[in-house]
């Protein structure tokens, strides 16, 4: 595997029970690139996120994420993850949470300050971290969220819906910042059903009933089945027979 390839899934299939949820998952991730996972709710995007984060394990086949083989508790201590479901402590401040976590990534004093205070500033919730987390909307609960799984400065950042309930002028700017954390260098993964999010990725890996469908940038995707728009090309790749 060359040093700039972040992820690589080969040949992932996982069942509960009886039901498959990923069949034959492939997918490849740079360094310095942002791979959305494009499908409805239910096609298998939050599965196989908990498989690249480590959470969970394939039935069959390989994730190598940072050169390991995942599961590794190395390796998840450079990542940042944010689950679809707000993982907070209702009962503290914002404050609270963010000193919470930053402790459980090490971080101390003048570094842990740093940290949180650019994190809530690029989700704009600088001005409300004295607020009990209870009180939060769910954007701002979403924020708060994304805010937490930036604290570590990670090599790869993981999130599940993040823009879930989150106003279009904060979901551009903080699209905004997602851009800047990967001129640095960042990998970013984002799963979305919204089409415009997906048209900023680089490179979009389309689900459904738990396999890839198409894979491509954005604009060679339209460009295959002369799509206008994604929802089109959505549409067109998943109406195709994909069954081996």
């Amino acid at each position: 595997m060359t040093t700039n390839l972040v992820i690589s899934v080969d040949s992932v299939y996982k069942s509960f029970g009886n039901q498959s949820t990923l069949h034959n998952i492939n997918m490849k991730l740079r360094r310095g690139e942002i791979y959305g996972l494009l499908g409805p709710s239910g096609s298998g995007k939050t599965t196989l996120v908990k498989e690249l984060v480590g959470l969970d394990t394939p039935d069959q086949g390989s994730i190598m994420v940072l050169d390991s083989q995942m599961p590794d508790l190395k390796v998840m201590e450079r990542i940042g993850y944010m689950a679809q479901a707000d993982a907070l402590y209702q009962e503290l401040t914002a404050m609270e949470n963010l000193d919470f976590f930053a402790a459980l990534y090490g971080l101390k004093r003048k570094k842990k300050k740093e940290r949180i205070e650019w994190a809530a500033s690029l989700v704009d919730l600088s001005d409300h971290l004295d607020k009990l987390v209870s009180n939060y909307s769910g954007g701002m609960k979403r924020r708060l969220s994304i805010s937490i799984a930036l604290l570590n400065n990670p090599d790869l950042l993981i999130l599940d819906e993040p823009t879930v309930g989150i106003d279009p002028v904060l979901r551009k700017s903080i699209w905004t910042a997602f851009q800047r954390l990967k001129e640095k260098g960042t990998s970013i993964i984002v799963t979305t059903h919204v089409m415009d999010e997906a048209e900023k990725c680089d490179t979009l890996g389309m689900i459904r009933n738990g396999k890839i469908i198409a894979h491509g940038s954005p604009a060679a995707l339209k460009e295959q089945c002369h799509a206008e728009t994604m929802e089109e090309a959505f549409l067109y790749y998943g109406g195709l027979s994909y069954e081996n």
